[in-house]
């Protein structure tokens, strides 16, 4: 088995150092490097920490030998493509979740063209409870979410406003007025779009 330590960090943009703290209890960047190259064995209890240090399924650390990931083998910067020296694993969307206890990943699938969104995109969303979770509701503000309205129809746009119960969205469409949901069980925050080319 192959671990996807380093994969998992770069896809969320961390260095070993960062990692490191992030582990409870943390650690240093000289052992997560160790444990990415398998010069030090990876236990199980390395194997949590360090996935709960991610927010990700510990099972998501570790890929089968005989499977053949897309890999990401080059960056592109203001300068053009530039090739990487090691090229990594692509990470997929449903194993960069924020949280490995929050509820699975949404998607919301584009047919029409509206906004800056386009037929065939996927809005890859995270449900939360906006009554228990009041940090991810100000991390929500701003952003585009997904909001069940009554009927078993959504809304869907920025968020823009929330007052006591009612939840403020400004639909991506132009020209359309903000809607107001009262008292949504949920909101689920865009986290990453997938967009075929």
């Amino acid at each position: 088995m192959i671990n996807r330590i380093r994969d998992l960090r770069k896809a969320k943009g961390l260095t070993l150092a960062d990692l490191a703290a992030a582990c409870d209890p943390p650690t240093t960047a000289q052992t997560i490097g160790r444990l990415e190259t398998g010069m030090r064995s990876l236990s199980l209890t390395w194997m949590n920490r360090i996935a709960a240090a991610l927010g990700v399924d510990p099972a998501s650390l570790m890929r089968a030998d005989s499977a053949d990931p897309a890999r990401i083998v080059a960056e592109l910067t203001a300068t053009g493509p530039e090739a990487l020296t090691n090229p990594r694993d692509a990470v997929l969307p449903s194993d960069l979740a924020t949280d490995p206890d929050a509820p699975a990943p949404m998607v919301l699938t584009v047919t029409q063209s509206v906004g800056e969104y386009r037929p065939g995109d996927l809005i890859w969303l995270q449900p939360f409870d906006p009554d228990t979770t009041p940090a991810a509701l100000a991390r929500a503000m701003n952003r585009d979410c997904l909001v069940p309205r009554p009927g078993g129809r959504f809304a869907f746009g920025r968020l823009i406003d929330r007052r006591g119960t009612l939840v403020g969205l400004l639909p991506p469409g132009a020209g359309q007025k903000q809607v107001v949901v009262d008292n949504p069980a949920w909101i689920a925050t865009a986290i990453m779009l997938v967009r075929p080319l």
